[in-house]
């Protein structure tokens, strides 16, 4: 196993989470805003030319997210003469602390997700509307525009690149075992079966960071009770005490046997490598799985839909396919430099340039160049066209309070280290999670 077991997670009866949980004071500020507050100390802001600096936040911490978004940053500084320092912080911190960042002393262009995670920060007026800069963004979708478009119809994201949440493997392992790709819940139960009769698991899984099983419920949710459903649930106009999400996690549970154990104590990486090395025969993850791979790997992943699950719903082929991409802070020092950047980062070249760079991704933007994508990110293409429906992912689709290390995350890792408890109870407790916001 790639990972040890987790340690044991406490049975909640109720999680009391509030606003000021999420818009944390000083303690949030530790992270996030001591260090942009350290670099905007630093940096030359009493030079005659202040228009030639720019800071921008990035959760881009990985290895290679991190060097192709600063490719991109180098392409724009040398076109306009504008120096970007990028302070980089690690994705589960980013997230956990932004609002408090955003309150305090934040960076001019930050990295954020479209959806509901930023109306969230827009109504409540923590990051500049952008609408004059997307009347200079032509190559624009109708699903980018709606990412980024907040409850008042106004912009406030410039989508950036997209990707989808998919079965991933390795082409030669399932041919030389004669594995098929299973389009139904009975060929795949029966395909997860083979594969332990092989010595494999099934499934690698790894939810150390709290978000990643949000992807496994998502799907068994989308296929069994569909997108509009999944929608209402996250923004709470169905509750969870519903049957219909009961039947959800009954069917996760179900098929937690075909998954590798002590996922809490497991990060995504690490499982998207069992995967890699043939420890597992698939994963379910976004196509980032692919950032553990060697070139030579990545050229023989192959990816495909969730299979469908015998409902009404299957016909839709919903999925997650997030939309990541750069936001403007509420009172930038470089206003006008800043939304230069912006433009940058929308316009199709420097997307086709950072997707060059880090494969597992492909651009928001209409009009850019795919005639060098790999067969990974052709296969993206193919699988986000034939989706009906697209979900933004869930702790996209729903509030950051109800989303975050304390709510749902950790009502998921309770799910996870119990799966034979009390549904009806557990349901009951993630209701009042929900009825304790303000």
């Amino acid at each position: 196993m790639t990972g040890g077991a987790a340690d044991p997670v406490p049975r909640r009866e109720a999680v009391r989470i509030t606003r000021r949980r999420v818009l944390r004071g000083a303690a949030g500020l530790a992270g996030l805003v001591a260090i942009g507050g350290l670099l905007r100390a630093c940096s030359p802001a009493a030079s005659p030319n202040a228009t030639s600096r720019l800071t921008l936040g990035s959760n881009y911490a990985d290895d290679v997210p991190r060097r192709a978004l600063q490719q991109v940053i180098d392409e724009f500084s040398a076109r306009t003469g504008t120096e970007v320092v990028v302070n980089t912080v690690a994705p589960g911190p980013f997230q956990e602390r932004i609002g408090a960042y955003l309150q305090g002393t934040p960076d001019d262009v930050f990295s954020w997700y479209g959806g509901n995670r930023m109306r969230f920060f827009a109504e409540r007026g923590l990051v500049a509307d952008i609408s004059d800069v997307w009347a200079d963004l032509p190559n624009q979708s109708d699903a980018a525009r709606r990412a980024a478009m907040g409850n008042d119809g106004r912009q406030y994201l410039v989508p950036f690149i997209t990707y989808p949440w998919v079965i991933v493997h390795r082409r030669s392992a399932w041919r030389a075992a004669g594995y098929a790709r299973p389009e139904t819940l009975a060929e795949l139960l029966e395909l997860c079966r083979r594969m332990e009769a092989d010595g494999r698991v099934p499934f690698a899984f790894g939810s150390r960071e709290g978000w990643p099983a949000m992807g496994t419920f998502d799907i068994i949710n989308l296929r069994l009770n569909g997108h509009d459903f999944h929608l209402a649930l996250l923004e709470g106009r169905e509750r969870w005490t519903d049957a219909r999400v009961r039947a959800a996690f009954e069917q996760w549970r179900a098929l937690l046997p075909f998954h590798q154990q002590g996922a809490l104590g497991r990060t995504w990486q690490e499982a998207a490598r069992s995967m890699l090395t043939g420890e597992a025969g698939m994963v379910f993850l976004g196509t980032f799985a692919a950032e553990q791979a060697t070139a030579e790997e990545r050229e023989d992943l192959e990816i495909f839909p969730f299979p469908r699950l015998g409902t009404e719903f299957d016909a839709e082929m919903a999925i997650d396919a997030p939309i990541n991409g750069f936001m403007l802070s509420r009172a930038p020092a470089n206003p006008a430099a800043a939304r230069e950047l912006l433009r940058h980062l929308a316009t199709p070249a420097a997307q086709s340039s950072y997707v060059m760079a880090n494969p597992s991704r492909i651009p928001t933007a209409t009009g850019a160049d795919t005639s060098a994508f790999s067969n990974l990110q052709r296969q993206m293409i193919e699988v986000i066209a034939g989706a009906g429906r697209l979900a933004q992912f869930f702790d996209r689709d729903t509030r950051p309070d109800f989303a975050g290390a304390d709510g749902m995350q950790a009502m998921l890792g309770d799910f996870l280290q119990h799966p034979e408890q009390d549904l009806d109870a557990f349901l009951a407790r993630v209701q009042q999670l929900w009825d304790s916001l303000d």
